[in-house]
């Protein structure tokens, strides 16, 4: 594991889990938050992203808020009895959420924590990859916008519009998207 900080949050109503997750997950490494309440996790969540949230079963209310976290971009862990652990794996696997037993010694959770924390890290790269090309998306859908109008108010080809843009563009020392937005401000 790397040197940083990683923050968790522990949901269960069990004192004894709560006890044992603490003991494995200890500072420097890992800043933990234990909360017996749902309601109290779903407050804490919305203040701030939590790199790994683990949720005890918790007679099947914690399936529901796992589910309800899944949009976020944190890792989350559903620590299931072993008697339902394919029955809930099923259910919430389709959400991206992991599933552990709730008996589970240190060297298996502790596993299971890297595990968390490796699919983290590879969210963090796919959430940043898709807004980059969520950007590029936008940046391509306004200068074609721009080549668009310069072909309606000019009587350029396509060609000769995007030429128009990449050399106004050269010569004034501006980006195609700058330039493009000031075409749409100047001709809409």
């Amino acid at each position: 594991m790397t040197s940083e900080t990683h923050s968790v949050l522990s949901v269960t109503k069990d004192p004894k889990l709560s006890t044992l997750v603490s003991t494995f997950l200890i500072q420097p490494l890992f800043d933990l938050t234990i909360v017996k309440d749902f309601n109290e996790a779903r407050r804490l969540c919305s203040e701030r992203t939590f790199n790994i949230i683990l949720v005890d079963f918790c007679d099947g209310e914690g399936i529901d808020f796992a589910i309800d976290m899944s949009d976020s971009l944190s890792t989350i862990m559903i620590l299931s009895p072993a008697q339902h652990f394919d029955q809930i794996s099923y259910k919430v696997e389709p959400f991206g959420i992991l599933t552990m037993t709730d008996t589970f010694d240190q060297f298996y959770f502790y596993n299971m924590i890297k595990i968390a924390i490796a699919v983290h890290y590879k969210v963090q790269i796919l959430s940043t990859k898709a807004t980059k090309l969520k950007e590029k998306m936008e940046e391509i859908r306004i200068i074609n916008r721009a080549k668009l109008l310069l072909m309606q108010n000019l009587s350029l080809t396509e060609p000769e519009s995007h030429r128009y843009l990449e050399k106004q563009a050269m010569d004034r020392g501006l980006k195609r998207m700058a330039l493009a937005e000031e075409i749409i401000r100047t001709y809409s």
